[in-house]
């Protein structure tokens, strides 16, 4: 699958989920229950604008000795017997868990819940590779089931009423209950503990490796993460390379902050820490442990006005405040990554050209600022992305950059300038008016608007006349 999900273009995205009537009954509801959670565990927690400034710190310092960290950490996962790959594409980081799942002669695999393994699109390699591949946290059970596509980096099914998961199952599972959640959970539970027990190869995301004891950290509310590491023989973690926390200590700091961020928890139900393979004497765990790092676009950010983007630890904090994808969802932004900083790092991984809209879906109200748990300046870079995408690739679309050329040129000349303000009267009835919002090249802009009629009197007349009234 990869980065991109869909071919539509983003109008097109955004009016066919305005118009899904699913979609506007499953997003808001999650989206405040999230963010109320949220507020009430941040303040159970104290004075949280200074858990910020040490997240803040934390990842910023990490990112900027990012490469000292990560030999660190490969060094240390070599000395407990692990195999560490540094992929710098997509491609190779695929191909590598793909030779290793054949050398296996795996037949299936387990998959706790992973974006970088969505960003690299690895699912299908593996079932082209003859492999069968199962999502195990419930909500990726959902989307797979139904072919379909995360769409919030939490709730990968938020989007999804109950009745649809209930109709779902029924489908493609036999499934026979009604649509209450404890009974489709406990369905979704019996069918997946089979293929705990069934499978070849384990393969997990990381919310963060621990670089000074080679530990991959793993956070979840539902146990799939420590069956997916502990009954299959081979482990494969996959990492995104800004994923890390220096020391235990660190990884105690932005373990609070995601889960208060991301459920409104003090701690998940499961944290679990990976070491490797099992040792002589241990119980469980793998007997064969890879770590792979995945850059794929990533050291291209670093150094740039946009590294701070990287500091983001996946909370979704500022997806779930942000008015856009309440309205939208997260299938509009065509990409597994949503929101404002879906919005400000698809982009920088998947390039302009094909992500320029995503900028400016956005009211730049920086509501997803002021609840980043590490304080990375959303709505900054947003503006930025625009101003590079307007100034310098020059990708404006053909009628704002004349529109702006003509808006430049009148306002350069006070004759020009005067006259246009005195034809604004003439020209209200025509942009304000018409039953559709005007003429056809601001029918995008204003189909959505309530534009107010321009005033048949400038404010400059207005006040010269109440100067004269005045005896002035």
């Amino acid at each position: 699958m990869g980065i991109k999900i869909g071919n539509a273009a983003f109008d097109a995205r955004a009016d066919e989920a305005l118009q899904d009537p699913d979609v506007q009954r499953a997003v808001p509801p999650a989206q405040e229950r999230l963010q109320s959670v949220r507020l009430k565990a941040v303040d159970e927690l104290g004075d949280w604008e200074r858990w910020r400034d040490l997240g803040e710190k934390i990842r910023s310092h990490t990112i900027e000795h990012l490469d000292y960290y990560l030999t660190e950490l490969s060094e240390n996962v070599a000395k407990r017997g692990g195999h560490v790959f540094f992929a710098e594409t997509a491609e190779e980081a695929n191909d590598y868990i793909e030779q290793v799942v054949r050398q296996k002669q795996a037949k299936k695999v387990v998959k706790s819940k992973s974006m970088v393994t969505e960003e690299i699109g690895l699912n299908p390699v593996l079932e082209k590779a003859g492999c069968e591949v199962v999502e195990t946290d419930l909500g990726e059970y959902i989307i797979q089931l139904d072919h379909d596509h995360p769409s919030h980096f939490i709730g990968p099914a938020l989007h999804k009423t109950k009745e649809q998961v209930r109709d779902i199952f029924t489908e493609k599972r036999g499934y026979a209950g009604t649509e209450k959640p404890e009974e489709l959970t406990q369905f979704a539970r019996e069918q997946l503990r089979k293929e705990f027990l069934s499978a070849d190869v384990g393969i997990t995301g990381c919310n963060f490796a621990i670089a000074n004891s080679g530990t991959v950290g793993i956070v979840t509310n539902e146990g799939n993460a420590r069956l997916s590491t502990t009954v299959p023989k081979t482990q494969i973690t996959v990492m995104g390379m800004e994923r890390l926390a220096p020391t235990w200590e660190d990884f105690e700091v932005m373990v609070s902050l995601l889960c208060r961020s991301a459920v409104g928890q003090k701690l998940s139900t499961y944290v679990t820490c990976l070491s490797g393979p099992k040792m002589d004497g241990e119980a469980d765990g793998p007997e064969e442990f890879h770590l792979v790092i995945v850059d794929n676009g990533r050291s291209g950010i670093l150094g740039t006005e946009f590294q701070s983007a990287l500091h983001c630890i996946r909370c979704a904090a500022c997806v779930n405040v942000c008015p856009v994808y309440r309205h939208i969802g997260g299938h509009a932004y065509g990409s597994i990554y949503q929101g404002p900083i879906g919005a400000v790092l698809t982009p920088l991984l998947g390039g302009y050209e094909e992500y320029k809209e995503l900028p400016y879906a956005s009211s730049l109200c920086a509501a997803c600022t002021e609840v980043c748990p590490v304080r990375i300046p959303l709505h900054e870079l947003l503006y930025k992305h625009r101003q590079r995408i307007v100034q310098d690739e020059g990708l404006a679309p053909a009628g704002e950059k004349m529109a702006m050329k003509t808006f430049r040129t009148v306002t350069s000349s006070s004759r020009l300038y005067r006259i246009s303000t005195k034809s604004a009267t003439v020209a209200r009835g025509v942009i304000a008016g018409m039953s559709k919002g005007g003429p056809k090249p601001i029918r995008g802009w204003t189909g959505s608007r309530n534009l107010p009629s321009v005033g048949k009197k400038r404010f400059r007349d207005l006040y010269r006349e109440r100067r004269k009234g005045a005896g002035e």
